[in-house]
């Protein structure tokens, strides 16, 4: 008989390759999880994992059992979260994975409000980019990402959460700081400076300006960046511009915020919101999390209709 036991082993050894980290992390000695592996794969008469190759990797039918044990231990786990749900409790572990572009903006606006009124709620965060989000909602590793939404990914359910109006930010002398707004088709410029690839307010930039890297010749040297601080820092002594995200703008010293410039023609936004899987089951905790971020941003921030949604994909 399969056990949930075994299951957990199964996903365990997918996620990190490797059966020493797996036992680890599953707090079992790696004789007894490859034990109960090879049990299992002898109850059902297939190889799940092919040893012979470094790192570890399943087999095709291994890939398919794999696929249903998450199915089928998320399932598990809903049974623990339905009874919570029942009595109103939000108690438990909270994974959340955000975006660099809005960790060091966003939760301190809001979690330390959230671990005091609830401190049976065990939070643990982790800064990743948008695909590894992704990623480790569909592996179980987090329970909720905070990222800039549509995904357009069918596996991934969406609750928007506010709506961040996107400004550019120049260096003093350049010529934005010279108009009162910009116009949207000025953004195609080569002294434009971006964050690295992966970032998703990269490409929103780009999709907002229809910008080529080919074009990028004037800029003192080729430099992109993941933070919003440095970009800023690199603008400052060398020239140029970069668009920033209005939870960054808010953070700027009134010196700073002079040479930041709005558009004429229209209000860029990017939508940030909440990602999980469809057999997410803590939905107190969701509930709970939205409350509090949507009581820490600006009332205005919440209003979808104050602006454009620009995609990045």
């Amino acid at each position: 008989m399969v056990t949930l036991v075994q299951l957990e082993y199964i996903v365990a050894v997918d996620t990190y390759r490797h059966f020493a980290t797996a036992a680890d992390r599953c707090f079992v000695t790696q004789p007894t999880l490859s034990m109960q592996i090879k049990k299992l794969e002898d109850d059902l008469g297939v190889t799940i994992f092919d040893r012979s190759k470094q790192p570890i990797i399943p087999t095709d039918v291994g890939v398919e059992i794999i696929e249903q044990a998450r199915v089928i231990l998320q399932e598990a786990k809903g049974i623990d979260a339905i009874v919570a749900n029942h009595l109103k409790e939000v108690t438990g572990d909270l994974r959340i994975g955000i975006i660099p572009s809005l960790s060091p903006y966003l939760l301190p606006l809001f979690m330390n409000d959230l671990t005091k009124k609830h401190p049976q709620l065990s939070i643990k965060v982790r800064e990743m980019i948008t695909d590894d989000i992704v990623d480790a909602l569909k592996k179980d590793l987090l329970d909720v990402g905070i990222l800039v939404t549509p995904l357009h990914d069918a596996t991934i359910k969406e609750e928007p959460l506010f709506y961040e109006q996107i400004e550019v930010y120049a260096s003093v002398g350049h010529n934005f700081t010279g108009k009162s707004k910009i116009a949207i088709k000025e953004l195609a410029s080569p002294d434009l400076w971006l964050l690295s690839s992966g970032h998703c307010f990269r490409s929103q930039v780009l999709n907002l300006c229809s910008y080529h890297d080919t074009q990028r010749h004037s800029l003192p040297f080729e430099y992109e960046s993941g933070s919003f601080d440095t970009l800023m820092k690199m603008i400052d002594r060398h020239g140029g511009f970069t668009l920033l995200p209005e939870l960054a703008v808010s953070e700027l010293d009134d010196l700073k915020r002079k040479q930041v410039r709005t558009f004429v023609d229209m209000v860029p936004l990017r939508e940030v919101g909440l990602a999980f899987t469809r057999s997410f089951a803590k939905r107190n905790m969701l509930k709970t999390l939205k409350e509090h971020i949507q009581a820490a941003v600006p009332a205005e921030m919440l209003n979808k209709e104050r602006g454009t949604i620009i995609e990045f994909r």
